[in-house]
């Protein structure tokens, strides 16, 4: 089955180059309508300049297809909402929504200024509260909607140096965890995708042979998968190279200690098996962890709740 997204709208945000650049083709290629969206500022979020997100509109409508540009900033709501509306008057919908734009400020965090800090979680955490507030309503009334955040192995597992970038990144995990919780009876599902990719964003990074085998080309699949009328929904996809995974945020079976007196010794002694995989599952919902721990708690007799 070819993965077709015919009459369908799509923004996607920081388009005017690297992987929101392959983003945007790749949609418009297989039928969307795409407003590409890029500040235009460089590595560390400075400048800015439209011709970027028109350049991907000029190849996008040389191959025969439709877009717009947009040079606003993700940070600044206000422009977020003219840049929805400027879709809408246009389209008169949204259907996917790809949470791209990002920048980097990268220092160990005792070198690390905090308006650096700042600047990361505003761009990446920020900017995708703004774009998806932004489009929250016209998706609920529409009842349908695709988002993909975009988080990092950097989130997800930690990168020297980039506390800021972890901290954004891993944020959009939890943002994507209860969106999806929220907008399911809508027709709303909310994914993540942990590229690893060569961009001016990670160029240094890599060795020539490397950067040859980790295009942003490799990566679009997931994002496509992510964001088609039969996608799946809280899936966290890697992608890079070719290659693809899944990663989980997930709650060992864990043990019952108690409160008394000696209770962090009792801890302190089974740690390791709280801190055992074996059986562990990935959450529905939040609540799942106290649920599990009542249920500890009732098996060994602290407490007795007969709905149990």
């Amino acid at each position: 089955m070819k993965l077709s997204f015919d009459g369908r709208v799509a923004i996607v945000t920081g388009a005017g180059g690297g992987l929101g650049k392959q983003h945007a083709l790749a949609l418009a290629a297989r039928g969307a309508k795409v407003l590409v969206n890029d500040l235009g500022g460089d590595v560390n979020g400075a400048g800015g300049t439209h011709s970027a997100a028109q350049q991907v509109v000029d190849e996008i409508r040389a191959a025969g297809g439709e877009a717009m540009a947009s040079g606003a900033s993700v940070t600044d709501y206000e422009a977020v909402r003219k840049m929805v509306d400027q879709v809408m008057d246009a389209w008169g919908r949204v259907d996917v929504l790809v949470n791209n734009a990002g920048i980097l400020r990268d220092k160990t965090f005792a070198k690390m200024d905090l308006d650096d800090f700042r600047r990361v979680i505003d761009v990446h955490l920020m900017g995708s509260v703004h774009c998806t507030k932004a489009v929250w309503q016209i998706m609920q009334d529409q009842r349908y909607g695709r988002i993909v955040m975009t988080t990092s192995s950097s989130g997800l597992f930690g990168n020297f140096g980039q506390s800021n970038y972890a901290a954004a990144k891993m944020a959009v995990v939890g943002l994507m965890q209860t969106l999806a919780l929220e907008g399911a009876k809508y027709g709303i599902k909310v994914n993540s995708l942990a590229p690893s990719a060569f961009t001016r964003m990670t160029e240094g990074l890599f060795s020539e042979e490397i950067a040859d085998m980790l295009t942003p080309e490799s990566v679009v699949p997931a994002m496509l998968v992510l964001a088609h009328e039969n996608a799946p929904t809280r899936t966290i996809l890697c992608a890079g190279a070719g290659t693809f995974e899944a990663a989980h945020v997930t709650l060992t079976d864990g043990v019952f200690i108690g409160t008394a007196d000696d209770s962090p010794e009792r801890l302190y002694s089974k740690l390791d098996t709280v801190l055992s995989r074996e059986g562990s599952v990935a959450a529905e919902a939040g609540s799942v962890q106290s649920i599990n721990e009542i249920k500890k708690a009732h098996a060994a007799g602290a407490v007795v709740l007969p709905s149990l």
